[in-house]
């Protein structure tokens, strides 16, 4: 596997020494949010030019990291129609973007049915399913027009919340550019975490085939209520999904989740130590 990080999640330097930086460390790939990493400049959509997109692509090759996922995490499932007109737009600007920065996936999460992009038991309902489906059918018909591959994140907290849902989009749009990130922490929630082996086994087994990219963290309870760490600091036993990754997934690009500069290095070294002995 191919380990990186959120590029947020990395010492705080303007992006060419941050992506030194992570180098050193050992990191050979990472997560770009724009909005999140780039302050030298604007990113707003009329700004991602192809030569932009070049320019990073060189700034990229030249410290040796690999752009494993352009992040483009917006709600797809607004009900509010303008807002939902500007997020189409800003996925239709990333993907552009991707085809000239040579990215990966540009990757994303799935949303809620509420201006808030907040949980409410309306997210696991068949309609907002549906209603996430028809506004994802363009995003992905502009990828593969710019030959891009657009992965979608199941997390519980959103309407694509358990691996059957995922598989059932895949099965839906049907089409070789949607593929799947997949963060095993995020299909887990308080009332959950305990059957993590066998949901986990059941989102290698039905999605699988379709895997572009991990992300890898870990968690801890906290008054009862889950948080996200890095990994090797929490509650999370990887052999299944590094076993998965090994067998299956030659040379992924494998992005750790809530690091910190000071940890970083050690959350590769444990995640390396453990698929190096299977």
């Amino acid at each position: 596997m191919q380990i990186g990080l959120r590029l947020h999640d990395a010492k705080q330097l303007p992006l060419e020494e941050r992506l030194l930086e992570i180098r050193k460390q050992g990191f050979v790939c990472g997560h770009l949010a724009l909005s999140k990493v780039i302050r030298e400049n604007t990113v707003d959509n009329s700004a991602l030019t192809p030569g932009y997109a070049m320019y990073l692509k060189n700034m990229f090759a030249r410290t040796g990291i690999d752009v494993a996922v352009l992040g483009c995490y917006l709600n797809l499932a607004t009900p509010d129609q303008e807002e939902l007109e500007k997020n189409m737009e800003r996925y239709l600007a990333n993907i552009r973007f991707a085809a000239h920065l040579g990215c990966g996936v540009v990757g994303t999460e799935t949303g809620a049915p509420n201006t808030a992009y907040a949980f409410e038991p309306a997210c696991h309902t068949e309609e907002s399913l549906q209603l996430f489906i028809r506004n994802l059918q363009p995003v992905v018909e502009y990828a593969e027009k710019m030959g891009v591959i657009l992965a979608i994140e199941p997390v519980y907290k959103h309407i694509v919340c358990n691996p059957k849902r995922a598989r059932q989009v895949l099965d839906t749009i049907k089409s070789p550019n949607l593929q799947i990130i997949l963060d095993p922490v995020n299909l887990l929630f308080e009332g959950n975490y305990q059957e993590r082996e066998s949901i986990i086994k059941e989102a290698i087994e039905l999605l699988g085939d379709d895997v572009a990219v991990v992300h890898i963290k870990d968690f801890v309870l906290e008054e009862d209520k889950m948080k996200s760490v890095a990994a090797g600091t929490g509650m999370m036993n990887y052999e299944n999904i590094l076993r998965f990754i090994k067998e299956k997934k030659p040379y992924i690009h494998t992005t750790l989740e809530n690091t910190t500069p000071e940890n970083a290095v050690f959350a590769r070294e444990y995640l390396e130590k453990i698929y190096n002995a299977l």
